[in-house]
């Protein structure tokens, strides 16, 4: 019994030791562009609801809480099927390790942006860029486990969340900041993860 544990362990660590070293093909092109439109639909949304974010300011977190929520939830649930079909016996190691890069540079967003509209309301016009900025942050993290051309939409995140802070309270809550930056960047992250299937499929 003893040397079969020790067989399964060693199964089981060669398995998440390949899982690290395999680059995760899980993310289709088509459901992170979705994301991006997304993203500009919620632009418009905002647009015509919100007259004054600032003084709205809680109808615009609504706005784009469930605008994440509905990205991560379309992207997770394709990354999963996806991952089962590319990834076959691999999936479940594959989809933890890519979630796992990403999970530090989420759970700090999420962290910032309740301290922030509960504690230090003042600052709330900080949030757009802050939130891109830890979405590039995530990106760069993740990039062990993705094309190493994903390092271009994660320099942009980084940039655009720069620009939106830099541009002072009316320029990062206008819904164009958010649209543009996340339509613009997940249209990005499609093209190079389209360029790496082409790819694939040439070498194939």
């Amino acid at each position: 019994m003893d040397d079969l544990e020790k067989a399964l362990g060693d199964i089981y660590r060669i398995r998440n030791q390949v899982a690290r070293t395999t680059e995760f093909r899980g993310y289709g092109p088509a459901t992170l562009l979705a994301t991006g439109v997304f993203a500009i639909g919620a632009s418009f949304l905002q647009n015509r609801l919100l007259a004054n974010p600032a003084e709205q300011f809680g109808g615009y977190l609504r706005i784009w809480i469930a605008t994440a929520a509905l990205s991560i939830a379309v992207a997770g649930a394709q990354a999963i099927t996806r991952s089962r079909r590319m990834h076959s016996s691999l999936s479940n190691q594959m989809i933890r390790e890519a979630v796992a890069q990403f999970l530090p540079a989420l759970g700090a967003g999420l962290l910032t942006t309740f301290i922030v509209a509960r504690f230090a309301a003042s600052a709330d016009w900080l949030l757009p860029g802050l939130w891109q900025i830890f979405f590039g942050v995530g990106i760069f993290a993740s990039c062990r486990v993705l094309p190493r051309l994903m390092a271009v939409p994660a320099a942009w995140y980084l940039l655009a969340g720069a620009a939106a802070i830099a541009g002072g309270p009316v320029h990062a809550l206008s819904p164009w900041t958010m649209g543009i930056g996340f339509g613009a960047g997940q249209a990005i992250v499609a093209a190079v993860l389209h360029l790496k299937t082409q790819g694939a499929s040439n070498e194939e």
